[in-house]
Protein backbone atom coordinates (compact mmCIF):
# COMPACT_ATOMS: atom_id res chain seq x y z
CA UNK A 1 0.00 0.00 0.00
CA UNK A 2 1.33 3.63 -0.94
CA UNK A 3 0.19 5.73 2.06
CA UNK A 4 1.52 9.04 0.21
CA UNK A 5 -0.49 8.20 -2.73
CA UNK A 6 -3.87 7.69 -0.85
CA UNK A 7 -3.12 10.58 1.53
CA UNK A 8 -5.73 12.69 0.12
CA UNK A 9 -7.87 10.37 -1.31
CA UNK A 10 -11.38 10.66 0.24
CA UNK A 11 -12.40 8.32 3.40
CA UNK A 12 -13.79 5.70 1.41
CA UNK A 13 -10.63 5.30 -0.66
CA UNK A 14 -8.31 5.11 2.52
CA UNK A 15 -10.60 2.54 4.33
CA UNK A 16 -10.73 0.05 0.71
CA UNK A 17 -6.73 0.57 1.33
CA UNK A 18 -6.62 -0.41 4.84
CA UNK A 19 -9.03 -2.90 5.13
CA UNK A 20 -6.71 -5.74 5.88
CA UNK A 21 -9.00 -8.36 3.82
CA UNK A 22 -11.63 -8.62 6.33
CA UNK A 23 -15.14 -8.81 5.06
CA UNK A 24 -16.91 -5.41 6.06
CA UNK A 25 -19.82 -3.82 4.21
CA UNK A 26 -19.39 0.29 3.95
CA UNK A 27 -21.88 2.69 4.29
CA UNK A 28 -20.61 6.83 3.83
CA UNK A 29 -21.36 10.19 3.75
CA UNK A 30 -19.59 12.58 1.37
CA UNK A 31 -19.60 16.23 1.24
CA UNK A 32 -22.23 17.01 3.68
CA UNK A 33 -22.00 20.51 4.27
CA UNK A 34 -22.56 22.72 7.24
CA UNK A 35 -22.40 26.28 8.82
CA UNK A 36 -21.47 26.48 11.99
CA UNK A 37 -19.08 28.59 14.56
CA UNK A 38 -16.06 26.79 15.39
CA UNK A 39 -12.49 27.91 15.84
CA UNK A 40 -9.83 29.06 18.45
CA UNK A 41 -8.56 31.80 16.89
CA UNK A 42 -10.91 35.46 17.81
CA UNK A 43 -11.72 35.80 14.49
CA UNK A 44 -13.60 33.07 14.64
CA UNK A 45 -15.83 33.63 17.25
CA UNK A 46 -19.69 35.37 16.90
CA UNK A 47 -19.19 34.34 12.39
CA UNK A 48 -20.21 31.12 11.05
CA UNK A 49 -18.09 29.44 8.36
CA UNK A 50 -18.36 26.47 5.98
CA UNK A 51 -17.13 22.96 7.08
CA UNK A 52 -17.61 19.29 5.46
CA UNK A 53 -17.63 16.44 6.25
CA UNK A 54 -16.41 12.88 4.34
CA UNK A 55 -17.49 9.86 6.83
CA UNK A 56 -16.99 6.25 6.37
CA UNK A 57 -18.51 3.72 8.50
CA UNK A 58 -17.45 0.35 8.13
CA UNK A 59 -20.12 -2.53 9.60
CA UNK A 60 -20.49 -6.67 9.26
CA UNK A 61 -21.97 -8.04 6.96
CA UNK A 62 -25.41 -8.58 7.41
CA UNK A 63 -28.72 -9.67 5.44
CA UNK A 64 -30.47 -7.02 4.92
CA UNK A 65 -29.93 -7.05 0.97
CA UNK A 66 -31.02 -10.17 0.83
CA UNK A 67 -34.09 -9.74 2.78
CA UNK A 68 -34.81 -5.88 2.00
CA UNK A 69 -35.37 -5.24 5.85
CA UNK A 70 -34.62 -1.50 6.87
CA UNK A 71 -33.62 -3.00 10.56
CA UNK A 72 -30.85 -4.63 9.48
CA UNK A 73 -29.01 -1.92 8.33
CA UNK A 74 -26.67 1.42 10.11
CA UNK A 75 -28.71 4.06 8.84
CA UNK A 76 -27.53 6.91 6.75
CA UNK A 77 -28.87 8.65 9.62
CA UNK A 78 -26.32 7.40 12.43
CA UNK A 79 -23.82 9.24 10.57
CA UNK A 80 -25.49 12.72 9.92
CA UNK A 81 -27.48 12.22 13.28
CA UNK A 82 -24.03 12.34 15.44
CA UNK A 83 -22.79 15.27 13.21
CA UNK A 84 -25.51 17.30 13.96
CA UNK A 85 -25.88 16.08 17.90
CA UNK A 86 -22.26 17.01 18.50
CA UNK A 87 -22.41 20.55 16.90
CA UNK A 88 -25.41 21.10 18.79
CA UNK A 89 -24.06 20.42 22.17
CA UNK A 90 -21.87 23.42 22.22
CA UNK A 91 -19.11 25.36 20.81
CA UNK A 92 -15.89 23.61 20.31
CA UNK A 93 -12.28 25.35 19.01
CA UNK A 94 -10.64 22.32 17.26
CA UNK A 95 -11.67 20.34 14.46
CA UNK A 96 -9.95 17.36 16.28
CA UNK A 97 -12.41 17.25 19.19
CA UNK A 98 -15.18 17.37 16.84
CA UNK A 99 -14.06 14.44 14.75
CA UNK A 100 -13.57 12.57 17.94
CA UNK A 101 -17.13 13.46 19.19
CA UNK A 102 -18.43 12.58 16.08
CA UNK A 103 -16.77 8.97 16.04
CA UNK A 104 -17.37 8.25 19.15
CA UNK A 105 -20.85 8.80 18.80
CA UNK A 106 -21.07 6.83 15.64
CA UNK A 107 -19.32 3.71 17.38
CA UNK A 108 -21.96 3.82 20.02
CA UNK A 109 -24.24 1.87 17.64
CA UNK A 110 -23.53 -2.07 18.40
CA UNK A 111 -22.86 -2.63 14.52
CA UNK A 112 -20.50 -0.18 13.97
CA UNK A 113 -17.04 -1.70 13.69
CA UNK A 114 -14.57 1.48 12.16
CA UNK A 115 -15.01 5.08 11.23
CA UNK A 116 -13.45 7.20 9.31
CA UNK A 117 -14.30 11.23 9.72
CA UNK A 118 -12.67 13.65 7.45
CA UNK A 119 -13.56 17.66 8.64
CA UNK A 120 -12.81 20.49 6.58
CA UNK A 121 -13.14 24.40 6.88
CA UNK A 122 -13.60 25.78 3.55
CA UNK A 123 -13.41 29.56 4.21
CA UNK A 124 -10.48 29.88 6.26
CA UNK A 125 -8.29 29.68 3.00
CA UNK A 126 -8.50 29.43 -0.81
CA UNK A 127 -8.60 25.87 -0.56
CA UNK A 128 -9.62 23.64 2.67
CA UNK A 129 -7.90 22.38 5.67
CA UNK A 130 -9.05 19.78 8.25
CA UNK A 131 -8.23 16.67 10.15
CA UNK A 132 -8.75 13.19 9.23
CA UNK A 133 -9.15 10.25 11.95
CA UNK A 134 -10.09 6.34 12.01
CA UNK A 135 -11.30 4.97 15.06
CA UNK A 136 -12.77 1.59 16.11
CA UNK A 137 -14.54 0.05 18.39
CA UNK A 138 -11.81 -1.45 20.88
CA UNK A 139 -10.45 1.96 21.14
CA UNK A 140 -12.41 3.82 23.92
CA UNK A 141 -15.14 2.16 26.04
CA UNK A 142 -15.89 4.68 28.19
CA UNK A 143 -16.45 7.82 25.63
CA UNK A 144 -18.59 5.37 23.83
CA UNK A 145 -20.83 4.37 27.17
CA UNK A 146 -21.11 7.83 28.15
CA UNK A 147 -22.44 8.57 24.64
CA UNK A 148 -24.96 6.01 24.57
CA UNK A 149 -26.66 6.78 27.53
CA UNK A 150 -26.87 11.05 26.37
CA UNK A 151 -30.16 12.19 25.43
CA UNK A 152 -33.40 12.45 27.15
CA UNK A 153 -35.36 8.75 27.33
CA UNK A 154 -38.01 7.74 25.30
CA UNK A 155 -41.54 7.76 26.90
CA UNK A 156 -43.73 4.63 26.27
CA UNK A 157 -47.48 4.79 26.74
CA UNK A 158 -50.28 2.52 26.37
CA UNK A 159 -52.79 3.52 25.06
CA UNK A 160 -56.25 1.98 27.07
CA UNK A 161 -58.56 4.71 25.58
CA UNK A 162 -58.28 7.44 22.92
CA UNK A 163 -60.81 9.91 23.27
CA UNK A 164 -60.06 13.59 22.51
CA UNK A 165 -58.95 14.68 25.54
CA UNK A 166 -56.17 12.07 26.04
CA UNK A 167 -55.00 12.93 22.69
CA UNK A 168 -54.42 16.37 23.99
CA UNK A 169 -53.06 15.48 27.28
CA UNK A 170 -50.54 12.97 25.23
CA UNK A 171 -50.23 15.83 22.23
CA UNK A 172 -48.68 18.32 25.45
CA UNK A 173 -46.42 16.01 26.58
CA UNK A 174 -43.73 16.91 24.45
CA UNK A 175 -40.28 15.01 24.10
CA UNK A 176 -39.71 11.58 22.37
CA UNK A 177 -43.03 10.02 22.93
CA UNK A 178 -43.77 6.27 21.64
CA UNK A 179 -48.15 5.39 22.12
CA UNK A 180 -48.84 1.98 22.15
CA UNK A 181 -52.32 1.90 21.10
CA UNK A 182 -54.90 -1.14 22.21
CA UNK A 183 -56.62 -3.00 19.53
CA UNK A 184 -60.21 -1.67 18.94
CA UNK A 185 -61.39 -5.74 20.31
CA UNK A 186 -59.59 -7.69 22.76
CA UNK A 187 -57.82 -10.62 20.67
CA UNK A 188 -57.49 -14.01 21.57
CA UNK A 189 -54.13 -15.83 22.32
CA UNK A 190 -52.60 -16.50 19.15
CA UNK A 191 -51.98 -20.16 18.38
CA UNK A 192 -50.44 -19.98 15.41
CA UNK A 193 -48.17 -17.50 13.19
CA UNK A 194 -51.62 -16.29 11.40
CA UNK A 195 -53.27 -15.65 14.73
CA UNK A 196 -50.79 -13.58 15.80
CA UNK A 197 -50.39 -11.72 12.67
CA UNK A 198 -54.37 -10.88 12.50
CA UNK A 199 -54.10 -9.71 16.40
CA UNK A 200 -50.68 -7.30 15.41
CA UNK A 201 -53.13 -5.84 12.49
CA UNK A 202 -55.67 -5.08 14.79
CA UNK A 203 -53.54 -3.29 16.93
CA UNK A 204 -52.26 -1.49 13.57
CA UNK A 205 -55.61 -0.66 12.54
CA UNK A 206 -55.60 1.42 15.59
CA UNK A 207 -52.85 3.28 15.75
CA UNK A 208 -53.46 4.06 12.03
CA UNK A 209 -57.07 5.46 13.18
CA UNK A 210 -55.49 7.18 16.33
CA UNK A 211 -53.34 9.33 13.39
CA UNK A 212 -56.30 9.60 10.63
CA UNK A 213 -58.14 10.83 13.66
CA UNK A 214 -55.23 13.51 14.56
CA UNK A 215 -52.54 15.16 12.70
CA UNK A 216 -50.62 15.38 15.69
CA UNK A 217 -49.55 11.99 15.09
CA UNK A 218 -47.62 9.93 13.09
CA UNK A 219 -47.30 6.19 12.86
CA UNK A 220 -43.99 4.03 12.81
CA UNK A 221 -43.53 0.52 11.64
CA UNK A 222 -39.95 -0.41 11.68
CA UNK A 223 -37.16 0.33 14.08
CA UNK A 224 -35.35 2.80 11.57
CA UNK A 225 -38.73 4.38 11.25
CA UNK A 226 -39.79 4.78 14.90
CA UNK A 227 -35.79 6.32 15.77
CA UNK A 228 -36.56 9.42 13.00
CA UNK A 229 -40.04 9.50 14.18
CA UNK A 230 -38.96 10.40 17.89
CA UNK A 231 -36.59 12.75 16.66
CA UNK A 232 -39.38 14.75 15.53
CA UNK A 233 -41.87 17.01 17.32
CA UNK A 234 -44.63 14.48 16.62
CA UNK A 235 -45.72 11.49 19.00
CA UNK A 236 -45.71 8.22 17.43
CA UNK A 237 -47.97 5.28 17.36
CA UNK A 238 -46.73 2.07 16.95
CA UNK A 239 -47.24 -0.49 14.56
CA UNK A 240 -45.93 -3.51 15.45
CA UNK A 241 -46.04 -6.40 12.97
CA UNK A 242 -42.39 -5.72 11.65
CA UNK A 243 -40.56 -5.62 14.76
CA UNK A 244 -42.64 -8.79 16.67
CA UNK A 245 -42.60 -11.32 14.07
CA UNK A 246 -38.80 -10.17 13.72
CA UNK A 247 -37.97 -11.10 17.23
CA UNK A 248 -40.39 -13.93 17.33
CA UNK A 249 -38.66 -16.30 19.67
CA UNK A 250 -37.99 -14.37 22.49
CA UNK A 251 -40.86 -14.73 24.19
CA UNK A 252 -42.91 -11.68 23.25
CA UNK A 253 -46.02 -11.30 24.31
CA UNK A 254 -49.11 -11.07 21.21
CA UNK A 255 -51.72 -8.97 20.80
CA UNK A 256 -54.03 -10.27 23.41
CA UNK A 257 -51.61 -8.70 26.07
CA UNK A 258 -51.09 -5.24 24.43
CA UNK A 259 -49.72 -3.57 27.26
CA UNK A 260 -47.36 -6.74 27.55
CA UNK A 261 -45.91 -5.70 23.96
CA UNK A 262 -45.55 -2.25 25.25
CA UNK A 263 -43.59 -3.11 27.78
CA UNK A 264 -41.42 -5.31 25.95
CA UNK A 265 -40.99 -2.16 23.33
CA UNK A 266 -40.12 -0.08 26.30
CA UNK A 267 -37.21 -2.76 27.11
CA UNK A 268 -35.71 -2.55 23.20
CA UNK A 269 -35.71 1.30 22.83
CA UNK A 270 -34.29 2.14 26.29
CA UNK A 271 -37.65 3.78 27.77
CA UNK A 272 -38.46 4.04 31.01
CA UNK A 273 -41.69 2.05 32.64
CA UNK A 274 -44.90 2.35 30.59
CA UNK A 275 -47.70 4.77 31.57
CA UNK A 276 -51.18 3.18 30.93
CA UNK A 277 -53.83 6.01 30.10
CA UNK A 278 -57.02 6.13 29.76
CA UNK A 279 -58.11 9.37 31.01
CA UNK A 280 -56.06 12.27 30.91
CA UNK A 281 -55.15 12.54 34.29
CA UNK A 282 -53.35 9.60 33.80
CA UNK A 283 -51.07 11.91 31.86
CA UNK A 284 -50.64 14.56 34.82
CA UNK A 285 -49.35 11.63 37.02
CA UNK A 286 -46.89 10.50 35.41
CA UNK A 287 -45.56 13.89 34.69
CA UNK A 288 -45.41 14.61 38.15
CA UNK A 289 -44.11 11.02 38.45
CA UNK A 290 -40.89 12.36 36.43
CA UNK A 291 -40.45 15.49 37.97
CA UNK A 292 -37.24 15.64 40.02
Amino acid sequence: MDETAIAFELPHARAAATDGGRPLDRISVRDYTRDVEIGAFRSERGVTQRIRFNVVLEVAHHGAARDDDVDKVVSYDTITDAIEEEMAAERINLLETLAERVAARILADPRAIRVFVRIEKLDRIPGALGVEIVRSRREGGARLRAVAGAGRRPRVVYLASGDGAVRDALAGLGGPLVICVGPAAAQPRAATEARRRIGLLAIEQAAWALADADPRFTVADSRTELDWALRGAKPVAWAPTHMVMAALGRGLPDASDPAGLAGWLAGEIGAGPVTVASAPEDIVAMQQEELP
